[in-house]
């Protein structure tokens, strides 16, 4: 169970930095990630079903996701459809897209070939450590390049003020499409993988998707405070590590399953509200002293 947990944090931690691109470092509070979670997973699973290599397979919901992300940009950029709102639709429309694509709502992958075969004779889970841990590398080393290239800086300058990187003579809209684009790949990806992980794909499988990729960020910035860029992606992956021991923790106390989302829920209030209780404690703690004074 203890490796199991793991291993979902590290699939979870991708989702967790692909919303983390436009959440915290766009400033773009973007709900299409639970459509493009379930569609990449929906697109993975169909593909290797009718006969494509997982590798090859995986790729394609990369792209899958990564249009959606378009699709979600350029409503909001060029429709000036508001920012909720364009993601709202896409969500919904997909749920459509997943079904034309799997032709039924859900899909099994069983006596399939998945992503995971190329690591037989390991002990359960170890394939899937490995995978994860793979594919986080490549991910969080190629985000790292982006960022410090030119167009990178552009990206990272748009969330930090808009106002201001306009002035400078960047095209914020670009930079917000760039970024939902390379947001749900990154979260099409994650559903891909988790998808062949669990062996099929649900067209339902979004839904509460972003509790956990939220939690992942919220838990690193708790615990994690004054960090790097590169080492916030680090922290991410530990927060979704965490979060996956603190949900199995709530399994082993023998909570029934059926309700885990609102646990999933408490668990991400709780450390949502660590950093307005630790600020409350520090003011008791210095009015206490001022009394004393």
């Amino acid at each position: 169970m203890l490796i199991s947990a793991i291993a979902q944090g590290f699939l979870w931690a991708i989702l967790g930095i692909g919303i983390y691109t436009t959440y915290r470092i766009l400033n773009f509070p973007d709900l299409t990630a639970e459509g493009s979670f379930p569609l990449g997973a929906a697109v993975a699973v169909t593909a290797i079903v009718s006969g494509i290599h997982p590798v090859v397979a995986t790729l394609v919901a990369v792209f899958a996701g990564m249009g959606a992300g378009l699709v979600t940009g350029l409503l909001f950029t060029k429709g000036k459809v508001p920012v909720i709102l364009s993601g709202i639709l896409v969500m919904s429309g997909l749920h459509s897209v997943m079904l034309f694509v799997m032709q039924r709502p859900n899909l099994s992958l069983l006596n399939h070939p998945r992503l995971y075969d190329a690591f037989t004779g390991l002990p359960n889970y170890f394939d899937v450590v490995i995978v994860g841990i793979g594919v986080l590398a490549l991910v969080i080393s190629g985000l790292l390049f982006f960022f410090y290239t030119s167009k990178g800086q552009a990206y990272i300058a748009t969330g930090d003020n808009e106002s201001m990187a306009r002035s400078l003579g960047i095209q914020t809209d670009n930079m917000k499409i760039l970024g939902l684009v390379l947001s749900n790949g990154i979260i099409a990806l994650s559903g891909a993988l988790i998808a062949q992980s669990n062996g099929y794909a649900d067209v339902n499988g979004g839904i509460g998707i972003i509790v956990i990729g939220l939690a992942s960020i919220i838990i690193a910035e708790v615990v994690f405070k004054e960090v790097t860029l590169g080492e916030r992606l680090v922290t991410i992956v530990i927060g979704s590590v965490l979060y996956q021991l603190l949900l199995l923790g709530v399994i082993r106390f023998g909570f029934d399953t059926t309700y885990i989302r609102i646990f999933s829920s408490s668990i991400l209030a709780v450390f949502l509200m660590t950093p307005q209780l630790r600020k409350g404690l520090k003011l008791d703690r210095l009015s206490g002293k001022e009394e004393r004074a």
